[in-house]
């Protein structure tokens, strides 16, 4: 088996059901099996299941999972016969030496006759009798090992060289990844091989094949407590799923992780991502400058001299107020736009906050991705400017929002790569001196992979940049070229923390 790289999988509609006995007519499918099924459209192999049992209705439920997840659907015998092979054969014969087939212990009468093709088996439900192993085959006890087995297999068929990637996310998240792409079973150009992390199994036994862990804890954060100036660091609660990998990490600290849980603490709260990016004023820039938008600090919006605090932060109304806390929380981008501080009073915002300035920037925000070395952006329809919110007011008070969702906008984007644009409405965006500030946010920051948005002021021409984030999606890139960056990025970064920069 060693020096088989795994191509194809096909799954046996014996270990989809829970009770895949052809005589028992109550078959139920396994809880997993849809995230399998994900899992394996997405790793850059064909996926198929063969359908052989004789109840109608599960042929039916097999044939909508195929339809469902866009793979193959093979009709075969109740017992595997030539024919079903070379029907199997003549649709993936390009394949035909790399070709996983996984099947229950149930089913042991088949296990000779598929080693005999020169494929690899996998066998589900073996507890103690080793005849399965004896043949060749390999053994698991959960259909969630899968997904491992396939990633040493794939390892062992190519090079020591090969570097093991695993990851979590939430299911939405890493589903938009997959899609693209991002996260293959099989080893990338640059020698990664992605597999998913479950805690339907020890964490222990998949964390000791992998070389590096990607994740985005922001997904896992039920708690944020921010810091006072006694203990200068915030203190934040992860699921325990989280936890149960912070504790891995803590005792594992040779292994690289992308990005460590300390490094993203800073854009978690809006308050210290402003006093770091007021830093860029190092940088020192010919012409236009780049900064961070001015602020304001307020735990109550009830709090003496309002206006005199607004005036000493250099804030004009209309503002911008937002939750300290930046994300992993469900009120993190509830947000209002004040027009006059009698706005503040009842403000349905949760504190602490920070008023920050409102730009001017004629509804253009571009959204700057850096992947690694690599700096990307994309062009969105913004806000308005502050003549126009004006008007989008309706009678008196704040305009109250949640970002995720924002203002009513076009929604069309433009697409620019590496600084390159033929776009004459983004002569006034100075690449070069975003381009500057990405490289000294990611020293800074220490962060691999990370966003951040910017807006021209139209009167000044400062570009001030108004959000930071960890791991975007960087959609608006396309794929062929943010996937390669993404890999890179990530092999990058384990060289770098093998071999550190002295």
């Amino acid at each position: 088996m060693v020096g088989q790289l795994v191509k194809g999988v096909i799954l046996d509609d014996s270990v989809l059901f829970i009770n895949s006995n052809a005589h028992n007519p109550n078959h139920s499918l396994r809880p997993n099996s849809d995230n399998l099924l994900r899992h394996l459209r997405y790793s850059m192999f064909r996926t198929g299941i063969s359908s052989r049992l004789d109840s109608s209705d599960c042929k039916d439920i097999i044939k909508e999972k195929a339809e469902s997840h866009s793979i193959d659907c093979f009709s075969l015998s109740a017992f595997l016969t030539e024919d079903d092979i070379n029907e199997i054969m003549l649709s993936w014969g390009d394949i035909r030496n790399s070709i996983l087939y996984v099947i229950s212990s149930e089913k042991k009468d088949d296990i000779n006759h598929l080693i005999d093709q020169g494929w690899l088996v996998v066998v589900l439900n073996v507890q103690d009798d080793n005849t399965c192993e004896n043949l060749g085959a390999i053994c698991i006890s959960k259909l969630e090992e899968l997904p491992l087995s396939i990633c040493r297999l794939n390892r062992k068929a190519v090079d020591c060289s090969i570097l093991v990637v695993g990851y979590t996310m939430k299911l939405s998240r890493e589903l938009d990844f997959s899609k693209r792409g991002a996260f293959p079973l099989c080893p990338t150009d640059n020698g990664l091989i992605f597999m998913p992390l479950t805690f339907d199994l020890p964490l222990s036994s998949q964390l000791s094949e992998v070389d590096m862990i990607l994740h985005k804890a922001t997904d896992e954060i039920l708690h944020v407590e921010l810091s006072n100036f006694s203990d200068p660091f915030n203190k934040i609660t992860y699921s325990s799923r989280m936890q149960e990998l912070q504790r891995y990490i803590e005792v594992h600290p040779d292994l690289c992780v992308i990005d460590p849980l300390n490094n993203i603490k800073p854009v978690l709260d809006r308050l210290e991502i402003q006093q770091i990016l007021l830093g860029l004023e190092a940088l020192k820039p010919k012409g236009c400058i780049i900064r961070g938008p001015y602020f304001l600090k307020v735990g109550n919006f009830n709090e003496a001299n309002m206006v005199q605090k607004l005036y000493e932060a250099k804030l004009s109304l209309p503002c911008i107020v937002k939750p300290q806390v930046a994300c992993g929380v469900s009120d993190a981008h509830k947000m209002a736009i004040i027009f006059d501080v009698e706005d503040l009073k009842n403000l349905d915002v949760p504190l602490p906050a920070i008023i920050q300035e409102y730009v001017d920037h004629s509804s253009t925000l571009y959204k700057f991705y850096s992947l690694g070395e690599k700096i990307f952006y994309a062009v969105k329809k913004s806000t308005p400017n502050r003549s126009i919110l004006m008007n989008l007011r309706q009678g008196v008070g704040p305009l109250v929002f949640d970002s995720l969702r924002s203002l009513p906008i076009a929604n069309e984007s433009r697409h620019h790569l590496d600084g390159k644009s033929s776009d004459n409405k983004n002569k006034d965006l100075n690449f070069e001196l975003v381009q500057n500030a990405a490289n000294w946010l990611r020293r800074v920051l220490n962060l691999s992979i990370f966003g951040f948005d910017v807006v021209v002021e139209d009167k000044s021409g400062d570009h001030v940049i108004v959000d930071v984030n960890y791991l975007p999606s960087f959609k608006e890139v396309p794929d062929d070229i943010a996937i390669p960056a993404f890999w890179e990025a990530i092999k990058n970064k384990y060289e770098n923390s093998k071999n550190p920069i002295s």
